[in-house]
């Protein structure tokens, strides 16, 4: 590392002692509520209906959340630097269809699953890649940017799949990626879920990824100036929701033993949904990793929930929308209640 970047580096390191600790305990609050709020729910919809609380419901709930939380795991990176990636949705049906493509015998090229998998993933990672580059150095907006490749997505799943549905069931083991149980009563796709929430956390809290991508969401001109190559970093935080969003269409299809061209519309709504609710900040700066597992299953605990009382799908859409505007409230209150 050069001089010029090791002083970038201290000064970015001391203007975050200086701000972002008060902020560490304003997060940390807010994140406590959210999960005060996922008990009380849960306390609540119990009551309501018994059969909420049994395993068989929690463990269809927690399995439910993970395609979710997946994409608001990788969104906290891209949001972090104050930007946003509506691709995580339909990149996921993009991501499904191409590693389908590739294991399928009947519809595909009936290559080994392992070749499927990383072909999934690298797909989300080109994804990624493109964004990035659209939005650092073709100096696009990243909602039009990313949304421009959410379309090139769903029409490259559309075509590669024909228009029709991949079934994967013919690919011995796939569909125990997601519904294996290497522990009793727990689909695999939980645990994947935890450990990478897991790694995400490490990647944001403790490497310069994270604490890169959080000085650029609170001054990009002011870390540039310090000589961090922001354009690059910003490249990798896309890149990296990239090959979450890979992963996500990787659990959603074994899960599915299919891949679907036309699934993953407005999955990346809840993505947004799940990391704003669970304290990342739409402006940048702040998100927090764990925030985004616990916003994943509040609003499938709420669905879950609403559906168990019998409550119809439209109702728990405008429900979802009520929580999301008090989250973002919250956002816009704690920074004194302006937007800008």
């Amino acid at each position: 590392m050069t001089t010029t970047a090791q002083e970038g580096v201290a000064t970015v390191g001391k203007a975050a002692r200086k701000g972002i600790v008060p902020e560490r305990y304003k997060a940390f609050v807010q994140q406590a509520l959210v999960l005060l709020v996922l008990i009380g729910l849960m306390i609540f919809f119990s009551l309501q209906n018994s059969a909420f609380a049994q395993w068989n419901n929690l463990s269809s709930l927690l399995l439910a959340s993970v395609v979710t939380g997946v994409q608001a795991l990788g969104l906290s990176f891209v949001i972090a630097t104050s930007g946003i990636d509506l691709t995580p949705g339909l990149g996921m049906a993009a991501c499904s269809v191409f590693a389908g493509w590739l294991m399928s015998s009947s519809q595909g090229l009936g290559l080994p699953i392992w070749v499927g998998v990383l072909g999934g993933i690298g797909m989300g990672l080109l994804i990624g890649l493109i964004n990035g580059v659209l939005v650092s150095y073709v100096k696009m907006q990243p909602m039009i940017a990313t949304l421009s490749m959410m379309m090139v997505c769903w029409g490259f799943a559309l075509v590669l799949a024909g228009g029709r549905t991949i079934s994967l069931r013919s690919v011995d083991g796939f569909d125990q990626i997601s519904m294996g149980e290497l522990i009793p009563g727990l689909p695999n796709a939980v645990i994947i879920f935890l450990l990478l929430a897991a790694i995400a956390t490490i990647l944001m809290n403790k490497t310069v990824v994270g604490r890169y991508a959080l000085a650029i969401g609170s001054n990009e001109e002011a870390t540039r100036i310090s000589g961090v190559d922001t354009l690059r970093w910003k490249v990798l935080a896309y890149v990296i929701c990239g090959i979450f969003t890979g992963i996500s269409g990787i659990l959603m299809s074994s899960r599915l033993s299919a891949a679907q061209p036309t699934l993953g519309q407005g999955y990346e709504m809840y993505a947004i949904a799940a990391a704003v609710i669970g304290g990342t900040s739409l402006r940048g700066g702040r998100a927090s990793c764990f925030g985004a597992v616990i916003g994943a299953i509040t609003i499938q605990t709420i669905f879950n929930g609403l559906t168990v009382m019998g409550v119809q799908d439209q109702w728990q859409k405008a429900v979802l929308g009520i929580v999301l505007l008090l989250a973002v409230w919250v956002d816009i209150m704690r920074r004194g209640g302006k937007e800008e």
